[in-house]
């Protein structure tokens, strides 16, 4: 399929039409000698005399080259371009940025892990498949299912966050999600600090989706936040960062870990979680056990399901230079047949000579 980018080029198609039709014609000057006997020069040669002054006009076969040319010229500054088979293109959908607590209380081993194990049975070479329950760390817990959470975001990018006494970015966004889990099971309990600034974690979130690379795109912007305890004098208050967050179109789902009956330091202020939650538009969900935080996380991938934004199009490829190649050519091959004949008919004796010599 053949489109024109600049299809009005071709109104300057009757432009040589229009300067020979309005300007006066180019007149060459021809070489003479006078002589006295001028008349007697032409009656010997049976011609019409003809003025010093003569109009260059082409012949017919000239005429239709150069008006093949222009036609080639205006033909190549429309920009023909040849369509190419359609083509779909998938773009990123959601930005979804992880941030995990790692403080000192996501040690404490109170998530179960149902382990498969092989016992002996009474018959010989047999066994029977049983089920214990295994006791494992909050974090290992949050790695375990963030692990299956991610298979399910392909397409989308993810970013991770890990906060204690301060929050650090340990992956920016990316779409290589392999690399991204790498850098989760890379984090150790601590290893930011004991304490729990909720709110740092969450201001953090907001400035890296909100830089400018993030901002120009269109894309759903969601936090992930999972916590164990509340917050511990953050610079500034979780609800107030989750005012912000609101403001710039970020919506955060805030996931609890642990028993929502804990007292003293390790205590859960659900009031605050529930209301970063509710601000941004989010949901607040708790996970005692493993298999509830999976059912979390089916519920949140249900919630922002993988988007995939689509658009189709067509490649184009421009074939502006067969038109001058052509022209080219023909131009070519127009100024030789010129040459030629001239340098022929010079060469070659005319009728009128012939019977000059013969009165002679």
């Amino acid at each position: 399929m053949l489109e024109f980018n600049y299809p009005l080029w071709a109104l300057v198609l009757p432009l040589p039409w229009l300067i020979n039709y309005f300007l006066p014609a180019f007149k060459v000057k021809q070489a003479a000698i006078r002589v006295p006997f001028f008349n007697t020069i032409v009656a010997l040669l049976k011609s019409a005399p003809n003025s010093a002054l003569q109009y260059l006009k082409p012949s017919r076969w000239q005429q239709c080259a150069l008006f093949i040319v222009w036609l080639l010229l205006v033909t190549a500054m429309t920009q023909p371009v040849i369509l190419g088979e359609p083509q779909t293109r998938l773009q990123i959908g959601r930005d979804l940025m992880v941030v995990v607590d790692i403080s000192g209380s996501m040690d404490t081993k109170d998530f179960t892990l149902h382990a498969k194990q092989q016992i002996a049975g009474g018959v010989a070479n047999s066994s029977v498949t049983a089920f214990s329950d295994e006791y494992i760390s909050r974090l290992d817990a949050v790695k375990r299912v963030l692990h299956e959470f991610s298979e399910q975001r392909q397409g989308d990018r993810l970013g991770l966050i890990l906060f204690g006494d301060a929050a650090y970015l340990q992956a920016p966004f990316t779409a290589d999600l392999p690399s991204w889990l790498r850098l989760l099971n890379e984090s150790r309990v601590a290893m930011a600090g004991q304490s729990t600034h909720v709110g740092d974690a969450l201001g953090l979130a907001i400035k890296v989706m909100s830089s400018d690379e993030i901002k120009s795109s269109q894309k759903n912007k969601v936090v992930l936040l999972l916590t164990d305890g509340n917050d511990t004098d953050s610079s500034v208050p979780p609800l107030e960062a989750a005012k912000i967050a609101a403001k710039k179109g970020i919506r955060v789902h805030v996931i609890a870990i642990g028993d929502p009956q804990t007292v003293g330091e390790q205590a859960m202020d659900m009031e605050v979680i529930e209301g970063v939650a509710a601000l941004t538009g989010g949901k607040a969900f708790n996970a005692i056990s493993t298999q509830e935080l999976n059912k979390v996380y089916q519920t949140i991938s249900k919630l922002e399901p993988a988007k995939f934004a689509s658009f189709t199009y067509q490649p184009k490829k421009s074939v502006h230079y067969l038109p001058i190649a052509a022209a080219l050519v023909i131009y070519l091959v127009t100024y030789i047949m010129v040459f030629v004949l001239r340098r022929f008919n010079v060469n070659k004796p005319s009728q009128n000579d012939s019977e000059i010599e013969g009165k002679a």
